[in-house]
């Protein structure tokens, strides 16, 4: 029985349908990603981040976007983090781990009566307006008069079931050290509470 999730949601421009690593997409929705390939479908549970690729590829193939590629600094993490804050404690949520990298978000989220798509989909919103009131998001530069921002996530998100009380501890591990694997240090948010039996 599915007791939490491992759950992985990237910025704009992070990880495209066609990453020559593979991806869960079905199709590239963009016409200028499309030259550089297909969508990569993988099926894979594990993490792909560090297969062998095409680095300059993938470099030109963000080139392509019609935004540009979205990476937070540490106050837009932060604004970030309020998103979180505000619909962790609306929703009820159970956080047993979070890390909030410049391009993609790491959360353990203990199993909730809402689908964790749904979840994502409002953390990822909560984040969103914290960003415009504070006037900190990423790609206000490139709305038009009047309108919103485009998106600042990616949609979707990759998620891995969590069954036992093994599976949700090396998972709570692997997003507190993914910070300490990109040179960060490791986070610590007031939303995210200790995990026990």
């Amino acid at each position: 029985m599915v007791r939490a999730y491992h759950v992985i949601f990237c910025a704009y421009g992070f990880w495209l349908p066609n990453d020559p690593r593979g991806s869960w997409s079905d199709f590239v929705g963009a016409w200028e990603l499309l030259r550089f390939g297909r969508a990569t479908k993988t099926c894979t549970r594990q993490s792909r981040a560090s297969a062998p690729h095409d680095h300059a590829r993938r470099a030109q193939a963000k080139q392509a976007l019609k935004y540009p590629p979205v990476s937070f600094t540490g106050i837009q993490a932060r604004a970030v983090a309020h998103g979180f804050v505000e619909y962790v404690a609306k929703a009820g949520l159970s956080v047993w781990a979070c890390s909030i990298l410049p391009e993609h978000v790491h959360m353990v989220i203990a199993r909730n009566r809402r689908l964790i798509e749904q979840i994502v989909n409002h953390l990822k919103g909560s984040a969103t307006r914290h960003m415009i009131q504070d006037g900190l998001h990423p790609l206000a530069g490139c709305a038009r008069p009047g309108r919103r921002p485009p998106h600042m996530w990616a949609r979707g998100q990759w998620t891995v079931y969590l069954n036992d009380d093994a599976e949700i501890r090396r998972a709570i591990r692997y997003v507190q050290n993914n910070p300490l694997r990109e040179g960060k240090r490791r986070q610590c948010w007031r939303f995210v509470t200790e995990f026990a039996r």
